[in-house]
C-alpha cells in the first residue's frame, strides 16, 4: 500500500501500534511529544538567498542560513525518510481558488501525518511542483555541523520551495511553518495573511478576530448565532476572507464542558491531543500540566457544528483586536481610527499576570508584531498597511475589546464582552457617540447595547483616579516605547496615533 494520504483509521492503527500512541476513552488518539513541548523558535533558520536577501526582515526572529548549509542538511533528512518509508501528505492550504497553495509533507511519524491531514486539505490532484517538508523528529542535527542553535531545526527555502523540521515531536512546528509560507507568498498576490479567527453571520455580515493566547480569541469566534469559517489562519482578498486550514489546534489546559462546550465535544474519534495526561481508564485530566501548560488539541473543522463549510466569507465589516490589559485602565471597548489600527496591530499588546487572579499588581506586558511575529518573514510593515488598505476599502470598522481586568482586579465578565463585541459585530455601535479617552485616544463609546453605562469607561473601575492615571501613563509608556524601538520607520501619522504621554 502506499504510504500516501493514509486513512485516519490505518494512520490512527499505525501511530498506537508504532510510536506508543494511546486511545483515549473519548476515541482521540493522544501523543507524548517528549522534551520539545511548545515551538522551538530559537532554533528557526531562512535560507538567505536571491529570494529572500532584500526582502526578509532578518533578525532574532527570522535567522539566516546559508544555501549551501540547507542543501547540504536536506539532503541527509531526505536519506534518512527514504530510510524508513516516510508517511505522506498531499493536499493544500487556502480554500480560496486561486489564492490556494499546494503542498507535499513526507512525516516520520504516522501521528504526524495524522495531525496534519486533519489541518490542511487532503487532495489528490496537486501541482507538480508543489512546496516539500520533511519532518524528521528522530533526526537530531550537529550544531556545530549544520551552523544551528541545538539539536533541532527548523528551516525553509522559499525560493526551492522546501523546508525542514528535525529534532522536535511537536506538530505545531508543521502547521506554523505552513503559515510562514503563506505569510511570504500571499502579500505579493495582493492577499493580507493573518493570525486571525473568522466568523460570519447568517446575514453574509463577517467578522474577524486578532488576539494572543489568552485574551478569548477562540470563545469569542466561537458564536452559536454566527457560522464559524476559521480559527486562526486566513486571508483577506479584495473579494473576502478564507482560512488556509480544514481543522482547528487548540490549548486544551484547562478545558471543560462548560466553558468551552465546542472544542470539549470536539475532541473524540478523528481528533488527535498533544501531552494530555489520561488517567488509568484513560480518560483526558485537562486540568493536569504535568508535561506541559501548552497542551493541544487538532481535529477537523466539521467537528465544530455550527461552521461555514466553504471557509470562506464575505469582506469583514468588523475588525476586532483583543487584548487582555492587566494593568485595568484600557477600555472593555473602544473604537479606532484607520492610523490607531495600524499602531495597535503593529503592537500586538496583551499582558499576563503571575498566579490565576492576581489582577493589575504586576503585570507583565507582551507585545506580538501584527498578533503573530514568529511566521511574519517581512517587514510588519508591509503587512500593517495592507491592513490599513483592506480596511479603507472595505469601510470595515475596527475596535480594541479589552477581555482582561478592571482597577479592581477582576477580569471582564464573558457576558459584558459578548454583549459589546455582539454591538460592535451588528453595526449598532456604527454611528453611536463616543468619547476620546484621554491618554491613549481611543474613541469610547457613551452606551452599549446589553452593558451599563458605567463600566465603559476604565476609571470609573478605580477607586482613586490618581492611581488609575499612574498604571495607564505606565503601560502607555511601556507601548510608547516597543513602538519606537520596533518601528522607527513607521509614518509620523501612525507613530502619532499611540497613547499620549
Amino acid at each position: 500500500m502506499s504510504n500516501v494520504n493514509l486513512p485516519s483509521p490505518i494512520l490512527i492503527e499505525r501511530a498506537i501500534k508504532d510510536e506508543g500512541a494511546v486511545l483515549a476513552n473519548n476515541g482521540s488518539i493522544n501523543v507524548l511529544t517528549g522534551k520539545r513541548t511548545g515551538r522551538s523558535a530559537k532554533d528557526k533558520f531562512i535560507v538567505h538567498n536571491s529570494a529572500t536577501a532584500d526582502k526578509v526582515e532578518w533578525g532574532a526572529v527570522n535567522q539566516p542560513i546559508s544555501q549551501d548549509a540547507f542543501d547540504a542538511l536536506y539532503e541527509q533528512v531526505s536519506s534518512y525518510l527514504d530510510e524508513r518509508d516516510a508517511f505522506i501528505f498531499e493536499g493544500f492550504a487556502g480554500t480560496q481558488p486561486g489564492h490556494s497553495m499546494d503542498f507535499r509533507i513526507a512525516c516520520e511519524l504516522p501521528s504526524q501525518a495524522f495531525f496534519i491531514s486533519q489541518l490542511l486539505h487532503v487532495s489528490s490532484s496537486i501541482e507538480e511542483e508543489p512546496f516539500q517538508i520533511l519532518v524528521a523528529p528522530g533526526f537530531h542535527v550537529d550544531p556545530a555541523l549544520h551552523q544551528t542553535a541545538s539539536d533541532a531545526a527548523i528551516m525553509i527555502d522559499y525560493k526551492a520551495k522546501r523546508a525542514l523540521i528535525c529534532g522536535t515531536r511537536y506538530s505545531g512546528e508543521i502547521k506554523k511553518s505552513v503559515f510562514s509560507i503563506m505569510n511570504f507568498a500571499l502579500p505579493d498576490e495582493g492577499i493580507l495573511p493573518m493570525h486571525c479567527s473568522a466568523n460570519m453571520a447568517h446575514d453574509g455580515r463577517t467578522a474577524i478576530f486578532f488576539g494572543l493566547s489568552g485574551t478569548g480569541k477562540t470563545t469569542l469566534s466561537a458564536d452559536p448565532s454566527r457560522l464559524l469559517i476559521g480559527d486562526d489562519e486566513h486571508g483577506w482578498a479584495d473579494d473576502g476572507v478564507f482560512n488556509f486550514e480544514a481543522g482547528c489546534y487548540a490549548k486544551c489546559i484547562g478545558l471543560d464542558p462548560e466553558h468551552e462546550p465546542d472544542i470539549y465535544k470536539a475532541i473524540r474519534y478523528g481528533a488527535m491531543t498533544e501531552n494530555v495526561v489520561l488517567s488509568e481508564d484513560r480518560q483526558p485530566m485537562y486540568a493536569d500540566a504535568r508535561y506541559t501548560e501548552n497542551t493541544r488539541a487538532a481535529y477537523p473543522l466539521y467537528h465544530i457544528a455550527n461552521i461555514e463549510p466553504s471557509g470562506r466569507g464575505n469582506v469583514p465589516s468588523t475588525v476586532i483586536f483583543l487584548t487582555a490589559d492587566a494593568f485595568g485602565v484600557l477600555p472593555p471597548i473602544s473604537k479606532l481610527t484607520l492610523d490607531q489600527a495600524m499602531y495597535y496591530f503593529l503592537s500586538g499588546y496583551t499582558s499576563k499576570v503571575a498566579g490565576t487572579e492576581v489582577g493589575i499588581t504586576e503585570p507583565t506586558p507582551t507585545f506580538s508584531t501584527c498578533f503573530g511575529e514568529p511566521f511574519l518573514p517581512l517587514d510588519p510593515l508591509v503587512y500593517a498597511r495592507m491592513l490599513k488598505e483592506k480596511v479603507k476599502g472595505a469601510d470595515a470598522q475596527v475596535f480594541l475589546v479589552n477581555t482582561g481586568w478592571n482597577g479592581h482586579g477582576k477580569r471582564m465578565a464573558l457576558a459584558q464582552t459578548r454583549a459589546m463585541v455582539n454591538a460592535a459585530l451588528s453595526g449598532e455601535l456604527d454611528d453611536a457617540a463616543f468619547m476620546p479617552d484621554e491618554i491613549f485616544g481611543v474613541l469610547i463609546p457613551k452606551s452599549c447595547p446589553g452593558c451599563p453605562d458605567e463600566i465603559l469607561d476604565p476609571k470609573s473601575s478605580w477607586d482613586d483616579e490618581d492611581a488609575y492615571r499612574a498604571q495607564a501613563l505606565k503601560l502607555a509608556r511601556m507601548l510608547d516605547d516597543n513602538f519606537k524601538e520596533k518601528y522607527p520607520k513607521a509614518s509620523q501619522d501612525v507613530r502619532s496615533a499611540g497613547p499620549r504621554i
